[in-house]
């Protein structure tokens, strides 16, 4: 890969990883200087959608990096583009939050807030799926020698893929047991960040972690 190709690539992959460490920190931020409809209005960073622009201004950014991005492969430009299908649906789709009725028209398509948060969950759902996938199994590959310090960042991406396996299979278990709702806030964070670091390592953001050329 030419000089110019590869410092693209890793521009798009770090500006990936910085999107999803920021975004429920500016989500957070921004919704908490706006008037509180109700005390549930941190529980998700999906519920400060009503009340900030910022994971509308953050996620579809990052979608649309995902969906334009050109892997080494096809397996790895349908991965990343459906992950930045499903991340424009998380938009699209709003959930449903305690201060706003059943049947109130939400989202780009006014549709009823209940079918909306049913989108909105499987949207999440396959994208976190997706880009765990992603971590986990493709930017594991290795076309060359593997040095010690590919050996290193691989277990990086197989810890962030796994977590986010395994935050996820946690998520589906709490909402079953009516865990308390500012436990999704909790994960929501820990998938974004492990999200983040997955793709800053790819995009070679840490030194330490990186080949170091000869010559």
């Amino acid at each position: 890969m030419q000089s110019k190709e590869r410092k693209m690539y890793m521009r798009i992959r770090n500006v990936c990883g910085l999107l999803g460490v920021v975004l429920p920190w500016l989500a957070l931020f921004s919704a908490g200087l706006t008037p509180h409809p109700s005390p549930e209005w941190w529980w998700s960073i999906s519920a400060t959608y009503y009340q900030s622009p910022a994971l509308v201004g953050v996620l579809c950014p990052a979608s649309l990096v995902l969906i334009s991005y050109i892997g080494y492969n096809k397996t790895d430009n349908w991965v990343t583009s459906l992950s930045g299908v499903f991340g424009l649906g998380v938009v699209l789709f709003p959930c449903s939050v305690s201060w706003i009725p059943e049947g109130t028209p939400v989202g780009f398509f006014q549709i009823p807030i209940e079918i909306s948060q049913y989108l909105h969950n499987g949207c999440a759902s396959l994208f976190f799926l997706l880009i765990a996938f992603n971590s986990y199994f493709l930017f594991t590959k290795s076309a060359g020698v593997m040095t010690s310090r590919k050996v290193i960042r691989n277990r990086i991406y197989r810890i962030c893929g796994g977590g986010m396996l395994l935050f996820e299979v946690l998520f589906a278990i709490l909402s079953l047991c009516d865990a308390p709702g500012y436990t999704v806030m909790i994960i929501e964070i820990i998938l974004l960040h492990l999200f983040g670091l997955s793709w800053l390592t790819k995009g070679e953001a840490f030194p330490c972690f990186n080949d170091v050329e000869e010559g």
